[in-house]
């Protein structure tokens, strides 16, 4: 079910369990979307890694109830552990504590001892890496979700790539993070907190350009880049109309399993019912992507 491979003493195969939450943002923000967890595992016998990892999740919950996003490390020196976590922007302080609390508590039991690692929620996402760990561009691609159903007919493609376009607008006069619509096509862009705006809509126009090679014309796609992603979702038949469940509603969710190797390292003013239009199309097609770790 797995690849792996060595590049180098430090290279890294990700696997990445995905889940596609049907019912999206709507239905609970603490839904799996993919996890990343190096094959390499701590070979500390002092438990010092153990150690200093819990004190940068610990460190990252108390920090997420007063902000959506916050950077920090653990540990000095060799055994030094850094970390972060990365709010949507529209959730409350409270959800962006349970959701960051949620990660941490997965983490543990996805990832274990692994020197590096991200879990993505649907409201939010931690990653982390030991001292040395080699980091990569923004722009690197971790994880695709392409619409089953690809969209025939003239003018479709314009109207997704405006919508697109509109993101790289939004995200630079909107601390980062943008969600609107055109013409039946709802996007949102959201960037990790200390990308430079320059940065992030360099990154935003780029997760744009993979949705549009990696999708082609598919009614909806989710391209998560290192440090920013972007969804739309086409609605042909106009805005549904029915009312979307709760946060606590258990939802539908298509599951898919991917191995992938990941490069490991917020919805204000519109409101959340956007947001559920662009999580909530149904019917996501498998879609694997491969890339090594260099580390």
């Amino acid at each position: 079910m797995g690849q792996s491979r060595i590049l180098s003493p430090f290279s890294l195969v990700f696997l990445i369990l995905g889940s596609f939450v049907v019912v999206g943002l709507c239905s609970d923000y603490k839904e799996l979307v993919f996890k990343g967890c190096a094959n390499q595992k701590s070979q500390d016998g002092t438990g010092v890694f153990s150690q200093n990892l819990e004190t940068l999740f610990e460190t990252l919950v108390s920090q997420s109830s007063a902000a959506k996003f916050y950077k920090t490390a653990a540990g000095s020196g060799q055994s030094s552990i850094a970390g972060l976590f990365q709010c949507r922007g529209d959730l409350s302080a409270s959800d962006c504590s349970d959701c960051v609390q949620k990660t941490t508590d997965m983490s543990k039991n996805l990832c274990g001892d692994s020197i590096a690692g991200r879990v993505q929620l649907v409201g939010c996402y931690i990653r982390y890496e030991v001292s040395g760990f080699r980091q990569v561009g923004p722009t690197e691609l971790l994880y695709k979700l392409c619409g089953s159903t690809q969209v025939s007919g003239s003018g479709f493609d314009d109207r997704v790539e405006t919508a697109l376009g509109e993101i790289a607008k939004g995200v630079e006069t909107g601390n980062g993070f943008y969600t609107g619509g055109y013409e039946s096509v709802f996007v949102l862009g959201q960037c990790e907190g200390d990308l430079g705006s320059g940065d992030c809509v360099n990154c935003v126009k780029n997760a744009a350009e993979k949705s549009k090679s990696s999708c082609g014309s598919a009614i909806s796609a989710q391209i998560y880049l290192q440090q920013c992603y972007i969804s739309y979702t086409y609605y042909p038949n106009g805005v549904p109309t029915k009312s979307f469940p709760s946060s606590s509603s258990s939802g539908t969710r298509h599951n898919t399993q991917k191995t992938v190797a990941i490069i490991l390292g917020g919805l204000a003013g519109v409101g959340l019912v956007l947001a559920c239009l662009l999580f909530t199309k149904s019917a996501f097609k498998k879609k694997t992507h491969s890339k090594y770790y260099g580390g």
